[in-house]
């Protein structure tokens, strides 16, 4: 049998007398649990909560969302982002600078971020804005979306706008300059990738070539603005690697640093936006028109745009 130690005992009650006597004052301060005070509490719980989820998820105009629309002059941009800030088409003038505008996504175009998320969410609203970054399309101001590119920051997309009715074969100088800015965009882009020393600066943009002004009778539909576009890339591709290949040189000959500055898939094939995939670019071509007879129509593009953000 085992003993008990009538000191230890006497010992251990005393202490237990001490805790409770001195827990006492504190009881006679504590509230008595009834469902107000219940209530109160959760509410209190709740609210904590979603101060928390709104300082987390909530988003200012300083980190919105961001679409970079480029392309060459007089193929819409400024009319596009006049129609998306204010819902209808307005006379413009052509842009010498780059100007950001802020704008709500249609209500009924899906977000691809917010496909989980509850429409009840105070911060759905929020995911429907985004800010349109117009860029000047002459020659000599390109550089506002060269930068832009280089500094990506928030930047969500880039819209290429190019005038489907400029794009005829007949026109072979529009056609020219708008496949040599579209070659340089891309192989800018291509090139962050794959000279980006961390992972943390190879950020994929998706590119949407918005074939505009469909609604005219030369327009060029979009499939056929795509076979041109691609087209004519690779020729100034060829031309862009000091006409090395059109002398006979092989690609396999030519050196790394030649090799950097080759758009899309390495070699002496045609060139195609499918091959930017390879850098984690995606390419899309679709069209639509900011104004006309019967109005605009730019549903797919708002429906690319509500995907990539």
């Amino acid at each position: 049998m085992v003993k008990i130690n009538p000191e230890l005992s006497l010992l251990s009650l005393r202490r237990s007398r001490d805790i409770g006597a001195a827990a006492m004052p504190l009881a006679k301060f504590m509230p008595e649990p009834t469902p107000a005070l219940l209530i109160t509490s959760v509410l209190f719980i709740l609210s904590i909560s979603l101060f928390l989820h709104l300082i987390i998820y909530s988003t200012t105009s300083d980190t919105l969302p961001t679409i970079l629309l480029i392309g060459p002059s007089g193929a819409g941009k400024t009319s596009l982002v006049t129609l998306l800030e204010r819902g209808r088409p307005a006379p413009t003038r052509t842009s010498q600078t780059s100007h950001t505008v802020e704008v709500s996504l249609p209500v009924k175009t899906p977000v691809a971020s917010a496909r989980f998320r509850s429409p009840n969410d105070p911060t759905w609203e929020v995911t429907k804005k985004l800010l349109v970054q117009d860029t000047p399309g002459h020659g000599k101001l390109r550089h506002y979306a060269t930068d832009s590119i280089s500094k990506p920051q928030n930047l969500h997309g880039i819209i290429f706008m190019v005038d489907a009715a400029d794009l005829s074969t007949d026109n072979n100088d529009g056609l020219r300059q708008t496949a040599e800015y579209l070659h340089d965009v891309l192989l800018q882009l291509q090139k962050q990738i794959t000279e980006s020393k961390t992972s943390k600066a190879r950020k994929e943009i998706p590119v949407l070539v918005a074939a505009n002004k469909l609604d005219l009778f030369t327009a060029l539909p979009a499939p056929l603005v795509q076979a041109t576009l691609e087209s004519e890339i690779t020729k100034v591709r060829s031309s862009s690697s000091r006409g090395l290949l059109d002398s006979g040189i092989a690609a396999k000959d030519l050196d790394a640093g030649e090799e950097r500055e080759w758009l899309g898939e390495f070699g002496d094939g045609k060139f195609g936006f499918s091959q930017m995939q390879e850098f984690g670019i995606q390419v899309k071509v679709l069209g639509g028109n900011v104004t006309g007879t019967d109005g605009s129509d730019v549903k797919q593009w708002w429906d690319w745009i509500g995907s990539i953000l």
